[in-house]
């Protein structure tokens, strides 16, 4: 293959095209048209020598080469902004784009908070916040998709560094008149004669909460999964069921709800939240502020 001379711009562009898995709305997010985008692609194809995307009626898919390429892309764009940070002149506001994988926890309740006032202090900085499952979150950090990842519980942190910033607990949300509310703890096993509320599909608790089902012989269907812990605190007051909810969640629900609250004497019902990244130091400027003011705000609340 003859020396190429790849230019940053067609590898930003192919990166948004694969993540949106469209070519008109990757080329949006370039500030391109469509043709000028296919244009650039297809040049890029004859550089390469290798096909890149499988077009189709429903948008593209990457081949083996453009999965290759995506993840070379990424690396080398996130060491481009690295540079232009080390770069910046110290009293320059900060830029940049972030972009966060985080469990359903972190994208609902404590992430609205933190962002906010992270971006009012910096509008050169953009950020993508998604909710993904704990599995994805790691294999997006290791590849580069992603910027942070934030789990909770026990995970494989092979080739990751881990930041440990607050804990939560997993607690049991009841109709206040149920016959489990007056406890004050129960082991999960005693909860499967009732029927459970869970998140909806996609969401890292739903899944966690699938698989102590099924480890526990839970033999009925959830009676119904909604979009957020809020609903299922309503659920929970109308009578529908009981469900398993992080600690921090359930308590600010309760004071407007008529639910009760019981410790879920678990191991698994005490989880740290963790960051995770490939390299804290090899992150842009941006990344790594975001993480110290997540660390922050949680050690000065009741989180830590």
């Amino acid at each position: 293959m003859d020396a190429m001379h790849l230019e940053l711009t067609d590898l930003r562009l192919f990166v948004h095209v694969a993540e949106a898995g469209n070519l008109t709305r990757g080329a949006a997010r370039a500030f391109l048209s469509a043709p000028a985008a296919s244009a650039r692609i297809q040049a890029l194809e004859v550089q390469l020598d290798s096909r890149l995307l499988y077009r189709g009626h429903k948008g593209v898919s990457l081949t083996q080469s453009g999965e290759t390429l995506l993840r070379h892309a990424r690396i080398i764009l996130r060491q481009v902004d690295y540079l232009r940070d080390e770069f910046s002149a110290p009293g320059r506001d900060e830029r940049g784009h972030v972009r966060i994988f985080a469990n359903t926890t972190a994208v609902t309740e404590f992430m609205p908070e933190i962002l906010a006032r992270f971006l009012a202090d910096r509008p050169g900085v953009t950020v993508d916040l998604q909710e993904r499952l704990t599995q994805d979150i790691l294999r997006a950090v290791r590849d580069g998709t992603a910027d942070l990842g934030i789990v909770s519980g026990e995970v494989d942190l092979n080739g990751l560094e881990a930041i440990r910033f607050s804990t939560d607990k997993l607690v049991l949300a009841t109709p206040i008149a149920h016959a489990l509310a007056a406890r004050r703890s129960i082991a999960f096993g005693e909860t499967l004669a009732f029927e459970h509320i869970g998140l909806h599909e996609g969401s890292t608790l739903l899944a966690f909460l699938r698989g102590l089902l099924e480890r526990n012989g839970y033999d009925r269907a959830l009676r119904v999964k909604v979009r957020s812990f809020e609903a299922m605190c309503r659920m929970v007051e109308a009578g529908v069921g009981i469900g398993v909810v992080p600690e921090s969640a359930a308590r600010r629900h309760a004071r407007t709800m008529s639910i009760a609250l019981i410790a879920i004497d678990e191991p698994w019902a005490l989880r740290e939240r963790i960051v995770l990244v490939r390299a804290l130091d090899a992150l842009p400027r941006a990344a790594r502020t975001l993480v110290s003011e997540l660390v922050k705000h949680e050690a000065g609340g009741t989180g830590a």
